[in-house]
């Protein structure tokens, strides 16, 4: 890992006591949510991390805990440096802190956790739906959302499926 990359994993876990790891030489920070919002800060002003590559969410299965981890990927251009950062989110109605303030390219990714993952996000500025329709029950990423009733067709029962399956009428 990069020197650099690891005097600023110190002193986020310092500050927050968040958790680092390296998996394939890529760090990995973990931060409780209710220190997500001054981590970025931090990333942004203190670290020069001046980019939100992207936002995502992880849903593990309802039963685990922590049930959700929300995946930030900072990037600094300047510096050529990569940093994955993990919010672990537990319950059926998760909540996290907007970063909007920090990187406001974020609107529209914590909107696509709120859609898909039902991860509700504090302070966000217009919190709604995104991907799917505004009067749609539930969130599709989940692992106990409802898959629809069409059994998934592999080769032990292909015949079985095949023989149920609508056709169009010719």
């Amino acid at each position: 890992m990069d020197a650099q990359l690891e005097a600023i994993l110190t002193d986020l876990e310092q500050k927050f006591g968040a958790s680092q790891s390296e998996f394939r030489g890529q760090a990995k920070l973990l931060v409780a949510p209710q220190h997500i919002l001054a981590a970025a800060k931090a990333l942004r002003d203190q670290h020069g991390f001046e980019m939100l590559a992207a936002l995502s969410a992880v849903d593990y299965w309802p039963e685990r805990k922590p049930r959700f981890h929300a995946v930030y990927e900072f990037k600094s251009l300047a510096k050529n440096l990569r940093l994955e950062v993990r919010v672990p989110l537990d319950g059926d109605d998760p909540e996290l802190e907007s970063i909007t303030s920090v990187y406001p390219n974020a609107d529209w990714h914590e909107r696509e956790l709120w859609d898909m993952f039902g991860l509700r996000i504090q302070n966000h500025p217009d919190l709604r739906r995104i991907l799917m329709p505004a009067d749609w029950t539930g969130h599709p990423l989940r692992k106990d959302y409802p898959l629809g009733y069409e059994e998934v067709q592999f080769s032990f029962n292909f015949e079985e499926i095949e023989a149920r399956k609508p056709r169009p009428k010719e």
